[in-house]
């Protein structure tokens, strides 16, 4: 399947999440919710960097554990953590030489 989803185990999810906590939130999301265009931002950006962090604001009435879960999903990605309203994902890059992170 394209895009199919790593499974990381417990000890690569505390890594990453070590690796999460020192990131700065690069996407916000706000009143609009999860639009194609933000999830498609999204996706590009995972190619490039791998883990990432995103920011839920307070206009945004969804639970940001239910958008990492609908995120993971529409991106094919893993939810690392879900801390307040910041969420970290993961996404192996496709081309073993653009990976910037060895698990584990």
């Amino acid at each position: 399947m394209i895009g199919e989803k790593n499974m990381i185990s417990t000890k690569q999810r505390a890594y990453l999440r070590g690796l999460g906590q020192n990131l700065d939130p690069i996407f916000q999301i706000g009143k609009n919710s999860l639009t194609p265009e933000f999830t498609e931002a999204i996706i590009e950006v995972l190619e490039a960097r791998e883990l990432i962090k995103i920011s839920v604001l307070k206009n945004c009435d969804d639970d940001p554990k239910e958008l990492a879960q609908l995120l993971s999903d529409r991106t094919h990605t893993d939810v690392v953590s879900v801390i307040g309203k910041k969420i970290v994902l993961y996404k192996q890059a496709k081309d073993p030489k653009k990976r910037k992170i060895e698990l584990p």
